[in-house]
């Protein structure tokens, strides 16, 4: 296998693996907007998730540029949108309401959906050594 293969088969692995955190991070946060969990304790999950979307994403987007990715500004939009509306749920973090948890939940499902369509697009492409 070339060199070039095996950085895209490595970054298509690693960026699967920070998936996988971000979305157990989402869903830890999910659970404890649901429950009784203290503001501080949200709070704390929110502020993780941030930082780590926000590593993700500059490493995703430094790819895309590296791959010349056609769809890098949509695919960016997206991960604008995301980071606005947790950065939001954040502002709020104090409020348990049923409002917090369903922002939260709605983010599960987005980028759920993000990187079923966006991402695994992507991941195709970088795959193929485009």
């Amino acid at each position: 296998m070339s060199a070039i293969a095996d950085f895209n088969l490595a970054a298509n692995d690693g960026t699967d693996r920070e998936h996988q955190v971000q979305l157990e991070l989402l869903q830890r946060l999910c659970e404890a907007t649901s429950t009784s969990t203290d503001a501080a304790t949200v709070k704390s999950l929110l502020e993780q998730l941030i930082d780590y979307s926000e590593a993700h994403f500059m490493s995703e987007e430094l790819l895309m540029r590296m791959k010349s990715y056609d769809d890098y500004a949509a695919h960016q939009d997206d991960h604008n949108r995301m980071l606005e509306v947790l950065r939001g749920i954040a502002n709020n973090s104090t409020d348990q309401s049923a409002l917090l948890a369903g922002k939260a939940r709605e983010m599960l499902n987005f980028i759920s959906g993000h990187i079923a369509t966006r991402d695994k697009r992507l991941a195709d492409y970088v795959r193929q050594g485009l």
